[in-house]
């Protein structure tokens, strides 16, 4: 069974329309914002507009499907009227997510800007209590997104991931989104066979890998330990094609579907997406350069 690899696309004109730009990219997994990412409000969505999306997927070779929360959501926020809002506003991606039949919200843990970690920890525990207790009736859940410690963010440090899985009362439903290029860029190496074990196995023994429901495949524009949040073009970054060989390899991993979070347009009338993915799946064949023209520097 190979990895289902695919990509984040927009959802201007209908969140059906997603669905159609991932299956012209050749993609097998579909992550998308439901609304405006950079804006509080948005439009309910209506039943109309969820049946098609539901329909378009089942029509699809869609097998999975996530979407990624607002960037203004800050659950580790000691201002409580921000934390208040996050609380409210990651409440309610889950029911736009669950209106639309996506299992899964990713989150950045958040920013502990003003406070110490340690209390940032503990807020963001706090709210995924809080928005466990008044959404027990959604089947969509969150997923904790590995970060590149970029600022005061939470979530670079695999100890911090379990700090919270550990402290919040329904740890079940939660699970975690491995960035790669957050992972490296906070400091663990990934190209190195050795290296990418001795980071996966840290990760298993701090979380668990049976928590990682997704992967974001991003090479980094900076080097390891940067802390600096870029994406790059696959085998174009400071990662390099090797670790994305290794993670590809990992049968552990065979089932968790992978999206591409790269920059979007083209390159030399190609789409960047389609060129991705086709070096990702030329990963998994004997042939372990990469396709297309990002094969060349």
């Amino acid at each position: 069974m190979n990895a289902i690899l695919g990509a984040h696309m927009s959802i201007a004109g209908g969140y059906h329309l997603a669905v159609e730009r991932a299956q012209a990219a050749g993609c097998q997994c579909l992550q998308i914002f439901t609304k405006n990412n950079n804006q509080w409000r948005a439009k309910p969505i209506t039943q109309e507009q969820a049946e098609r999306f539901r329909q378009a997927v089942q029509g699809s070779s869609i097998r999975a499907t996530l979407a990624h929360d607002s960037y203004l959501i800050n659950l580790a926020s000691p201002d409580r009227v921000l934390w208040k809002r996050s609380v409210n506003g990651f409440i309610e991606e889950l029911q736009r997510a669950d209106s639309l039949g996506i299992p899964f919200v990713v989150t950045h843990p958040g920013a502990h800007t003003t406070a110490s970690a340690e209390r940032g920890l503990r807020n963001v525990v706090l709210a995924i209590d809080e928005i466990h207790r008044r959404t027990g009736d959604l089947k969509a859940q969150c997923l904790l997104e590995t970060t590149a410690g970029q600022g005061t963010a939470l979530g670079w440090r695999f100890e911090q991931l379990a700090a919270i899985l550990d402290r919040v009362q329904q740890p079940d439903r939660l699970g975690i989104c491995f960035d790669t290029c957050h992972v490296f860029a906070a400091g663990y190496p990934l190209a190195e066979k050795k290296d990418y074990r001795a980071t996966i196995r840290q990760f298993d023994r701090s979380v668990g890998i049976e928590r990682i429901r997704a992967f974001h495949l991003n090479d980094s524009l900076r080097e390891l330990g940067s802390r600096v949040d870029r994406h790059a073009h696959i085998g174009r970054g400071k990662i390099g094609l090797a670790a994305f060989r290794n993670l590809l390899a990992d049968r552990r991993f065979r089932g968790v579907p992978m999206y591409l979070e790269t920059p979007k347009g083209k390159e030399h009338g190609q789409d960047l997406d389609r060129i991705n993915l086709e070096t990702l799946r030329g990963l998994n064949g004997p042939d372990p350069r990469p396709a297309g023209p990002l094969a060349s520097s």
